[in-house]
């Protein structure tokens, strides 16, 4: 039996499921979601620690629920440390450090993919660029970081 490809969840995902704001992007994920039995989903206690920030009860509850049942992923000494050097070389913005941990931690958990809706710092071909050049550097393997658009059949 062929093993599920690994995908590591950020927290754009997550709240995308329920952002009204974005029809085509909601809609999407969505539909990705609907895929949920072909791949292993992945979370971090970052993302839970994200979505325990949001200020609207009723959503917080909701993007929680969804998340019962995947994986979450323990962020560790390691964790931070990868993601210092994404940050030390370029690939996020040091303010936006948890982007980076979210990064370091599908890495490190081998995982197949990144989804993430983050253009900003992490679906971007700097971000790709830098990651792939630290993770060559340290010998730990490549990720694919893409939109959940880009696993839609």
């Amino acid at each position: 039996m062929k093993s599920k490809l690994k995908v590591y969840l950020d927290t754009s995902v997550i709240s995308a499921y329920f952002d009204e704001r974005n029809p085509e992007r909601k809609t999407l994920t969505l539909e990705f979601f609907k895929m949920q039995h072909d791949f292993s989903f992945y979370i971090s206690e970052i993302t839970i620690a994200e979505l325990n920030l949001t200020p609207n009860l009723e959503l917080k509850n909701k993007m929680i629920e969804l998340t019962n049942g995947i994986t979450v992923l323990k962020i560790g000494n390691e964790d931070q440390e990868l993601s210092n050097d994404y940050v030390d070389h370029g690939a996020i913005p040091g303010n936006f450090a948890e982007d980076a941990l979210h990064i370091a931690c599908a890495v490190l958990n081998n995982m197949d993919y990144l989804v993430s809706w983050n253009f900003k710092h992490i679906v971007k071909i700097k971000t790709k660029n830098i990651v792939k050049m630290v993770n060559t550097i340290r010998k730990l393997t490549d990720i694919s970081i893409i939109t959940p658009a880009e696993l839609l059949d």
